[in-house]
């Protein structure tokens, strides 16, 4: 199925049949009705901020394909994301694969600057029989790496041809029949089948044109929206044209949408710089353990980093970095020094001139008056049951214990536990379902969802949107103690969406 070049004009929204799918059903109507879940139009905003309209273009292909609405013959759907450095097209591709597939790195991601020469592309399809050395030259495209960049709830793989622009016209000449009829012969014969797939090409082309529209060094720019509608169409425009101008009109034509995105504005920095304060706290949860402390960043010192680290020209990559130069270094200084006591409060404050920041900790005795925190573990494995309470009891935890769903939720009832460790097989009851059930009753108790690998696609989005981690068998109980008791002394929620905690050697657990 080939698209009229003329129809690329410059949208953010879908080129094709996908536009009868603006207003798409929810989620669990094409998932499954038995769970409510979020749109994954605003789970995918939520993730990346700032870049609602480049989701809106996105999202439809993924119904379209979920709904066995997809066209056959081809990929499921080819995106070209195009705009500045630093403003999430890569970061896009790896929210959808977490979505789908539970982990962003579920993907086949090609760095196309590894392709700068016509000879390279070999290393994509595998040399042909005669030329030397062509057993030992693996092709990336293969159809065991489109495999393995599926799931078990997901056969829908993404395909990731990061900047686009650096291959060499062979690479681009290589992929048409991909993206025209959805294979690809390698160099030993053998056929790959990309009908199940979605295809992405980030590029930066344009760029720099686009920031000099937004940035005009003369005259002034009016506020109105209609202003602000003629900037996006501008913008569009140029990245478009940059398209038509750097490839050919028949690997245009084959594109289903071009997505712009453009600079990120000083909202969406702030909310950016507030998911990276709350990452790195979770991330002295998780590897401190019992040593780690609370971070508390003061509105004068995120100000500090927004001006630092804002930067249209390189995005949110530049606000990374300040923060790792102005806040994680030193703090990990500190840290080295024990400097830093376990439970302390870790203050950050601005310097008195203005131009870095004091960082001071506040060492508590956490240990000696915080309350005997208390679990309750829900599990129809008695042994198990019995061996987990064993080894917390000994930690110092307030044990409570429940083989069923109606012995769960009288033990929540009457102890009101501060964390709740629920299996997600429980004979004949559903363990999601009750853990939503205690959620509602009380928001503010800890629920790590325990499972062998059950969860499908849908409970798995229902655990990220409520909160619920999720604690994979088998695990080591040092670890798991570790990291409970780590959010306790922090006095922080447990908040992260996966606890992948795999046997390393031989665990004791039964």
């Amino acid at each position: 199925m080939e698209i009229d070049i003329q129809q690329l004009t410059p949208v953010t929204r879908s080129l094709t049949a996908a536009d009868e799918f603006t207003q798409e059903p929810p989620l669990k109507d094409l998932l499954g009705p038995e769970h409510e879940v979020s749109d994954l139009r605003k789970l995918l905003s939520d993730k990346i901020v700032g870049q609602s309209a480049a989701m809106s273009a996105i999202v439809p292909y993924v119904y379209m394909y979920k709904s066995g609405l997809a066209p056959e013959g081809r990929p499921a759907a080819i995106f070209l994301l195009l705009g500045p450095t630093g403003t999430g097209k890569t970061k896009t591709v790896e929210a959808i694969a977490e979505m789908l597939h539970g982990s962003e790195k579920k993907l086949l991601k090609v760095d196309c600057g590894e392709f700068q020469m016509d000879h390279e592309t070999a290393k994509l399809v595998g040399a042909p029989p005669g030329y030397l050395g062509h057993r030992e030259t693996a092709p990336m495209l293969t159809q065991q790496q489109l495999t393995d960049a599926t799931s078990e709830t997901c056969d829908l793989a993404l395909v990731l041809f990061d900047e686009i622009e650096k291959a060499a016209p062979s690479v681009t000449s290589l992929l048409l029949g991909i993206l025209d009829k959805g294979t690809l012969r390698l160099g030993d014969n053998s056929l790959v089948n990309f009908e199940k797939t979605l295809i992405f090409f980030t590029s930066n082309l344009g760029a720099r044109e686009m920031l000099k529209e937004l940035n005009p060094h003369i005259g002034f720019q009016s506020g109105s929206s209609k202003a602000d509608l003629d900037l996006s169409s501008k913008i569009e425009a140029i990245g478009i044209s940059a398209v038509r101008k750097r490839f050919s009109p028949e690997f245009v034509n084959r594109i289903d949408a071009v997505v712009t995105y453009r600079p990120l504005e000083a909202e969406a920095l702030e909310m950016i710089l507030d998911h990276d304060v709350r990452n790195l706290q979770q991330h002295v949860n998780s590897r401190l353990g019992d040593r780690c402390f609370q971070i508390e960043v003061l509105p004068e010192s995120r100000q500090f980093l927004l001006r630092k680290g804002v930067s249209k020209e390189y995005g949110a990559r530049e606000l990374k970095r300040t923060m790792h130069r102005e806040l994680t270094q030193p703090l990990a200084t500190m840290v080295a020094r024990s400097e830093v006591g376990p439970g302390a409060m870790v203050r950050v404050a601005l310097n008195t001139d203005g131009k870095s920041l004091v960082i001071s900790a506040d060492s508590v005795a956490q240990k000696a008056t915080l309350p005997q925190p208390s679990i309750l573990i829900v599990d129809d494995n008695h042994d198990l049951l019995l061996f987990l309470a064993s080894e917390m009891r000994d930690e110092g935890w307030a044990m409570l214990t429940a083989e069923s769903a109606a012995n769960a939720r009288e033990l929540f009832l009457r102890c009101a536990p501060d964390t709740v460790l629920l299996d997600y097989m429980l004979g004949e009851d559903d363990g999601l379902k009750l853990a939503l059930e205690l959620h509602a009753q009380s928001s503010t108790t800890q629920i790590i969802m325990m499972t062998g690998g059950g969860l499908s696609q849908k409970e798995r989005e229902l655990c990220e949107k409520f909160g619920f981690p999720i604690l994979y068998k088998p695990f080591l109980t040092e670890e798991v103690l570790r990291f409970l008791r780590g959010r306790l002394v922090a006095g922080v929620p447990v908040s992260d969406p996966q606890i992948r905690l795999r046997e390393r050697s031989a665990a004791k657990i039964l």
